[in-house]
């Protein structure tokens, strides 16, 4: 009998758990069990494991084999624990120690000719190692510029099990971690806000949501331009922080979208799915643990639905919780994965079915009109804090001036988010969009005179106490646009237009 051992890591939504593997090879019949509550894919690992071992040139034992995979009882999914299978089938079979094996999580995927393939959610269970404490992380060599993110742990490359049982001898080497990689569309070009003609308060509108991470909704006929400003967006909004980036690159490596030459996400993406997107394609899902969906993808970015009046009604009502919380959690037979979801929401609409460029040829009668934007609940549009309607571009804007370019504007919305980032520091919140409404109501509370518009707009049912809360955190963004320490009656009564539809800068 001999018994050997190694060490990979299970990945639930963003969070790693260390797994033991342990292969036992005793006297019997050649049978191979894998217990621990594996999936379809780590119980196809029995064939992949033999396959790479036979192929690379090692013996394989003809006797009783049992893998016993710890935690017993948290499913293992996935075809991340080859690499850890064959070495603890490699161990037992030897008969040897391997010191090395002892202090080294594994993690790849097994050609049947013995290379390693890169596998998804490699940052995520290298993270988790690094926070347990161990010392080295083995991972394919397409996963190792992305492993290669987390400090404080040894990170190597392997490309065959032949490299790996020479490093674990002793008498080979592995690839370690080669100079930062640039980071994901760090050197492509944005496009500019000087490219909109006209539409000056549907650009304010932007301007104010980069600013305080306010979500939007933009309402106009066909080719007014409601898609290039919510394309234009991202480019005005601050480069991610550190930690922002790392858990940003964590999700989109869980969903699979990371490649070896941009294994860093630093600029806030932009996701836009299509209209006949479904429930679990926006907030995630799928068979066994919950994958992430067009809102976790989003995460510290854009999520712009266009003609958001087309989308299923359940599909729009499932972005109400996600808006609230900044949070996704997905229950599976597996267990709950949460994954972050504080992005932007921008939506945009045609103002009826047959969406007539010149309001005077549409064909739609009234109820059809009610229809169509009557997908968009009460309860949804009020979180949305900003609404804007677009109108047709007149010949004159041709010809004018162009407006502000990205560039300035962006430096206008950074310094605004610096003036916010500072004001909320003591709780916690980082910009306008994030500060608790009670906060707003009482230690931050306003003027009389501020106050006056919201009050009245309240009383006569104009406005919700959500809405008001909203109008508020839209007044501190315009407050810092304009470099002001708080905002006035007027940066209120902006806020206000904009909650109604509207508003003249």
């Amino acid at each position: 009998m001999a018994l050997g051992r190694a060490y990979s890591v299970a990945v639930r939504g963003l969070t790693g758990e260390i797994v033991e593997i342990e292969a036992d090879v005793a006297s019997g019949l050649p049978v191979m069990h894998l217990v621990g509550l594996p999936d379809a894919a780590v119980q196809e690992s029995r064939d992949r494991v033999r396959a790479a071992v036979t192929n690379s040139g090692f013996d394989w034992p003809m006797m009783r084999l049992i893998w016993a995979l710890s935690p017993a009882t948290l499913r293992k999914a996935g075809s991340a624990y080859d690499l850890a299978l064959a070495a603890s089938v490699l161990a037992a079979d030897r008969k040897r120690r391997w010191p090395r094996l002892e202090k080294t999580v594994l993690l790849g995927e097994l050609a049947l000719d013995g290379r390693v393939r890169p596998v998804r959610g490699v940052l995520p269970a290298v993270l988790a190692a690094a926070r347990e404490g161990w010392q080295t992380a083995v991972v394919a060599l397409d996963n190792l510029a992305e492993a290669a993110l987390v400090g404080g742990i040894e990170v190597l490359g392997v490309g065959t099990l032949t490299q790996l049982a020479g490093w674990l001898d002793g008498s080979g080497a592995l690839r370690p971690p080669g100079p930062p990689v640039v980071a994901t569309g760090a050197d492509e070009p944005q496009p500019d806000l000087a490219d909109v003609i006209g539409q000056a308060q549907a650009r304010y509108a932007v301007e104010i949501a980069a600013a305080g991470a306010h979500h939007l909704m933009l309402t106009g006929p066909p080719g007014v331009g409601k898609t290039m400003l919510a394309q234009r967006l991202p480019g005005l909004l601050p480069t991610l922080s550190d930690d922002e980036a790392l858990e940003v690159t964590a999700i989109h490596s869980v969903a699979g979208l990371l490649s070896e030459a941009t294994p860093l996400i630093t600029r806030p993406p932009f996701v836009a799915p299509h209209h006949t997107s479904t429930v679990a394609a926006l907030v995630g899902g799928g068979s066994g643990m919950a994958r992430p969906g067009a809102v976790s993808r989003a995460h510290r970015g854009v999520l712009f639905l266009d003609e958001c009046a087309e989308l299923s009604p359940t599909v729009l009502e499932a972005l109400r919780t996600p808006l609230e919380e900044g949070e996704v959690r997905l229950a599976r037979v597996d267990g709950v994965a949460r994954y972050p979801a504080r992005f932007q929401l921008v939506l945009a609409a045609n103002p009826c079915p047959c969406a007539a460029p010149d309001p005077r040829d549409c064909t739609c009668a009234a109820a059809a009109k009610r229809r169509y934007l009557g997908k968009l609940s009460g309860p949804l549009l009020d979180r949305v804090d900003l609404q804007v309607q677009l109108h047709g571009v007149r010949a004159g804007a041709m010809v004018g001036a162009a407006g502000e370019p990205t560039a300035v504007v962006r430096d206008r919305v950074c310094r605004a988010r610096a003036a916010a980032a500072q004001r909320w520091a003591e709780i916690g919140a980082h910009t306008n969009a994030e500060v608790p409404g009670p906060l707003l109501r009482r230690k931050f509370r306003l003027g009389h005179r501020a106050m006056a518009p919201l009050n009245r707009a309240l009383n006569t049912g104009a406005l919700s106490v959500r809405g008001v809360d909203r109008c508020l955190r839209i007044a501190w963004s315009v407050a810092d646009l304009a470099g002001k320490t708080a905002p006035a009656e007027d940066e209120v009564a902006i806020a206000l237009g904009f909650r109604q539809g509207g508003a003249a800068r």
